[in-house]
């Protein structure tokens, strides 16, 4: 499996807490004359499956920044995903499976039943908590390998977007927890974003007033940051736009 390799312009440890504000985090956008790095994604072959029972479904797998927390029904990433795949006439169902305070652990506990059904793609967008609460990194990537593993044992392709941990627990800890998604994505072979919240985290005008949760223009945004990723993982599951 390919990797999606997507450089963070301007990012510091911890943007989606109000701690890292307080911190002097700088969160800027490319100034005139500046170009951030590009995104690079190398075409990921398909797979050819079918999927007879129904329409195959993509589950998104996560926490509050998934599930939608203070933004309408139909205003959350998961949502924004459904439409564009609507819209390039791909044929899937999105699931969000988002829980507002999951940690990885919480996410490995309702893995079953988040898997149950015609599932083609899951993404695994969890993290956060765990990085809010300083939880001990081992667990974060044992938890996480564990959520892989179990999904490709079921033949689902996964899409891992990594996530920040605040600065408050120190450079050794961020370091860490940064490296882990980028070690797991290696490890399992997967399709990776580095960064859930990229363009999203520090700029106030794609939060809610906590400046931690995206508002209905930071979720668009997070879904149009994850969308060449999801894109390529349809075209991977033989899933190809209808006519």
């Amino acid at each position: 499996m390919t990797v999606l390799l997507t450089r963070s312009y301007g990012r510091c440890v911890g943007l989606f807490l109000l701690v890292a504000w307080a911190a002097g985090c700088d969160a800027r956008a490319p100034t005139s004359g500046e170009s951030a790095p590009p995104s690079v994604l190398v075409d990921v072959p398909e797979v050819g499956r079918t999927y007879p029972d129904g329409t195959p479904r993509i589950v998104a797998l996560g926490d509050s920044l998934t599930a939608g927390l203070g933004v309408g029904p139909g205003e959350s990433y998961p949502a924004r995903l459904q439409e564009k795949l609507e819209m390039a006439g791909y044929e899937f169902e999105v699931v969000n499976a988002g829980v507002s305070g999951d940690t990885s652990a919480g996410g490995l506990r309702r893995l079953d039943w988040s898997l149950d059904g015609e599932i083609a793609v899951l993404i695994v967008a969890l993290g956060g908590n765990d990085g809010l609460r300083g939880l001990p990194v081992e667990e974060l990537r044992s938890n996480l390998g564990a959520i892989i593993t179990t999904a490709q044992d079921r033949g689902v392709e996964v899409l891992l977007a990594g996530m920040e941990a605040p600065p408050n627990f120190g450079q050794a800890y961020t370091d860490a927890f940064r490296s882990t998604f980028d070690q797991l994505a290696k490890e399992h072979d997967v399709l990776f974003v580095p960064f859930l919240l990229e363009g999203v985290a520090g700029v106030p005008e794609l939060n809610q007033p906590d400046q931690i949760h995206p508002n209905a223009r930071g979720a668009e945004q997070i879904a149009d940051h994850l969308w060449p990723a999801v894109e390529a993982m349809a075209r991977r599951v033989g899933a190809r736009p209808s006519q």
